[in-house]
């Protein structure tokens, strides 16, 4: 039964196991979502989706089998454009707070109104503004968005007076998604991954020492002697490399994101931060501009900051083969003699803790993107999302030297 919506599910990648589906068979034979489309909705999302994560793929699944997300009545794109009036929502806002104070006590009978809905679903066939009958915006009506009717169902636009018993036509839970490009928290929560404690630094005892504290006293005869030890502090390095300008533009803002949030995680050991254009060369720059003369010899690094240092690169890639390849490759500054693929390796050879990080990294190889391709075979390569950030954080605390 609905064999189409479960390879649908998995086609959008929702883990649902052979024991879910039969739950779901199971429940259905019993009765639990009668006859109406909205409750096999809820019944299904409760037994396959394991997390709020994968809500939006649940409900991309059940759109394109059932062409009703959350609705028993099926929503045409001509109705939408009808009601999603952007330039009534400034209207919207200077008269909510008067149009409030005027309600005391309304009473609605859901049943009533939601059949009622179906009913006008059915036989409307123009667009409507104003009045008091049909689906439309403004007016009085029972049905639309941006009206004075408290208690209706709201289509489309955005939410005025939060009073519909139901939201339809939307993608609430897209921001949910672990697989979208993240923000400054998620970054940091990630970021903590990257964590080795160690007590071997050379700082001072400060911190109490229960277990010691015990074994001391119970050997001096119950009398109290305090045992200090030194505390334990995240011995991770790191090391952070970014691409800036040309096809990184784009992700600037994303970009800062990243480097606010290394520079909020105050556990790291040392963080370092230089930047590149398009690949790594005999030079690396101090700032995002990365002008010329600003900058430190790539040897230096080697030099001064030691293979205990985890690297992250972060950049799309998105060179020509020959600036990967060639030993004139780099027409910003020197080469030093080598080919961005040969100081690539030398970075690799000498930090055996290294990712890359790609904000539009293609799926597996991707002929039509040869750089990025190359790249991925000598560095681990992810996509900058929640979960690409997790799982090379994983692998940096997990390489082998």
């Amino acid at each position: 039964m609905f064999q189409k919506f479960f390879d649908t599910c998995k086609e959008k990648g929702l883990k649902v196991t052979l024991s879910e589906w039969l739950t779901l068979q199971e429940a259905l034979d019993m009765g639990l979502a009668g006859s109406s489309l909205t409750q096999f909705y809820y019944l299904a999302r409760m037994i396959l989706v394991k997390s709020e994560v994968e809500f939006d793929k649940f409900d991309m699944a059940f759109e394109e089998c059932f062409k009703g997300v959350q609705s028993d009545n099926p929503l045409t794109e001509r109705m939408l454009r009808w009601l999603n009036k952007e330039e009534m929502n400034e209207r919207l806002q200077m008269e909510e707070k008067q149009w409030l104070n005027k309600v005391e006590e309304i009473k609605v009978d859901k049943d009533d109104v939601e059949q009622k809905f179906k009913d006008r679903l059915r036989d409307q066939d123009s667009e409507h503004n104003g009045g008091s009958f049909w689906i439309g915006t403004m007016g009085k009506t029972s049905f639309g968005n941006t009206g004075g009717n408290v208690g209706g169902v709201r289509v489309g636009g955005q939410t005025g007076y939060q009073s519909a018993f139901a939201v339809i036509g939307e993608r609430r839970f897209r921001d949910f998604r672990n697989d979208k490009v993240i923000d400054n928290r998620q970054f940091q929560q990630a970021l903590r991954r990257l964590r080795q404690f160690s007590t071997k630094l050379d700082i001072p005892k400060t911190e109490l020492d229960i277990n010691g504290t015990v074994d001391k006293t119970c050997n001096n005869g119950g009398c109290l002697q305090i045992v200090m030890e030194k505390p334990r502090k995240n011995a991770v390095k790191l090391l952070m490399l970014m691409d800036s300008g040309g096809t990184m533009i784009p992700y600037t803002r994303l970009m800062n994101e990243l480097f606010q949030s290394v520079s909020k995680s105050n556990h790291f050991k040392d963080v370092k931060f230089y930047y590149f254009h398009n690949c790594i060369y005999s030079h690396v720059y101090k700032t995002p501009e990365c002008d010329n003369g600003d900058w430190v010899e790539t040897e230096w690094l080697f030099r001064n900051l030691d293979s205990d240092y985890r690297v992250i690169i972060v950049g799309d890639a998105a060179m020509a083969p020959e600036e990967l390849y060639s030993e004139t490759g780099n027409y910003r500054g020197p080469n030093g003699g080598l080919s961005g693929m040969d100081w690539l390796l030398l970075l690799k050879r000498h930090y055996k803790k290294i990712v890359w990080m790609n904000p539009k990294m293609a799926p597996g190889r991707a002929p039509w993107r040869e750089a990025e391709t190359a790249v991925k075979e000598i560095i681990p390569m992810f996509k900058l999302t929640v979960d690409g950030l997790n799982q090379a954080m994983t692998v940096l605390m997990t390489q082998k030297r």
